[in-house]
């Protein structure tokens, strides 16, 4: 039966994926019938994350009263409802509006089922789940195109993603059974969830939290301002045809899905410690290659290896979360971790679009460097509190 619920949860973070990328490949048609500013696409994309960071923040409390079944059924369905709403909307404001539980559909069900399966599953299983919100990710734009280059409109790719994610929540209810009694496998207490819920400033007091927050938001940060930018600087600074820079800087993410389908099996010999080290040191050399004062083609790797090296960071460091601080702290500090990556993903890239505009976009490398020493410095002292605990 445990079987089934694994593939269920596989299921569900394709789902997870799917809607998060169609804002992205819809919004050139969306704002010309909108008649709209292109930028708005931001405001759009700002409410949903607003949603997502406070949905996060409550996740710990929902899942103590629901469970994770319950609250993956209620987020996937209240995305499902969100997504017809985008169908059926003709104005930006009506957008506005059911960007709200759009993005609360999103933050509860990420951090309750990445708790859930760094207590009950192994690392692999991690990076593989992870792997699949890459494949939902990639499908959902080209379920998009498909529907748009076969004469239809962006309301009918939304109306398609909101059929797919309806169907995920009838399976999810049947499925509601199967989610109790999985043994915990990670974690000091052996316990799922305490007998209190811990509020902000009681978590933030946990030695190590505010160092693995740190982290979390600095991997985001470094993940969303490469995926922004990436085209940006191999244009106008490598001189690279924007066409070109498209396709590659699109390989980034590919990198990240297959880095994590690989991830999965290397697990097997190295434990998550050694995977984000591993990954870290990627994201180094990948940054390294991208400064040679070298042709074209050397800076389009540089980013397909900083790809690779992001695939391990996201699911080891959530799976790691258990081990660090207990599984009876797990889901509140997950879902913080959660809120704390949205903060990263909203902030930094529009902090290097600054310095782009003022400065030079050619920065990128060593913006991205300050970020990643950052966060290599959070992580090492996560690692010494976590010895001086022991």
């Amino acid at each position: 039966m445990f079987q089934i619920l694994l593939v269920i949860i596989y299921l569900s973070f394709i789902s997870l994926g799917l809607p998060d990328s169609l804002l992205g490949s819809a919004w050139p048609a969306m704002y010309t019938g909108l008649q709209v500013p292109v930028s708005y696409a931001g405001i759009i994309s700002m409410i949903i994350a607003a949603g997502t960071i406070v949905s996060s923040l409550q996740s710990d409390r929902l899942t103590r009263r629901l469970g994770t079944g319950k609250v993956t059924l209620v987020s996937v369905a209240t995305t499902a409802l969100a997504l017809f709403g985008f169908s059926v909307s003709g104005s930006f404001a009506a957008l506005c509006l059911w960007a709200v539980p759009y993005g609360l559909g999103a933050g509860s069900v990420d951090a309750s089922l990445n708790n859930y399966v760094a207590l009950h599953y192994k690392s692999r299983h991690m990076s593989w789940l992870h792997c699949m919100w890459g494949v939902g990710a990639s499908v959902g734009p080209y379920i998009m195109g498909y529907i748009m280059t076969g004469g239809g409109t962006w309301n009918g790719g939304y109306r398609s993603i909101a059929v797919i994610q309806t169907v995920l929540t009838v399976i999810l209810f049947f499925s509601l059974p199967l989610w109790k009694g999985r043994p915990v496998i990670s974690g000091e207490s052996g316990e799922e969830a305490s007998a209190e819920e811990l509020s902000l400033k009681e978590v933030l007091r946990i030695l190590g939290v505010k160092e693995i927050l740190i982290c979390f938001f600095c991997y985001c940060a470094l993940e969303q301002t490469t995926s922004l930018w990436a085209s940006s600087y191999l244009t106008l600074y490598k001189g690279v045809p924007a066409e070109t820079a498209a396709k590659y800087a699109g390989l980034f993410f590919v990198g990240i899905t297959v880095g994590r389908a690989v991830s999965g099996f290397i697990t097997i010999r190295l434990n998550d410690v050694q995977m984000i080290r591993l990954g870290q040191c990627l994201i180094g050399c990948g940054i390294m290659i991208m400064l040679l004062p070298v042709g074209e083609t050397i800076s389009l790797i540089g980013f397909i290896v900083v790809g690779l090296g992001c695939a391990p960071i996201y699911p080891c460091v959530i799976h790691s979360t258990p081990e660090h601080f207990g599984a009876d702290k797990s889901q509140a500090i997950i879902g913080i971790q959660m809120a704390s990556a949205y903060v990263g993903s909203c902030l930094m890239p529009p902090i290097f679009g600054l310095i782009a505009s003022h400065i030079t976009v050619s920065l990128l490398p060593f913006y991205l460097l300050v970020i990643l020493g950052l966060m290599v410095l959070m992580h090492e002292m996560l690692l010494k509190k976590m010895k001086k605990r022991q």
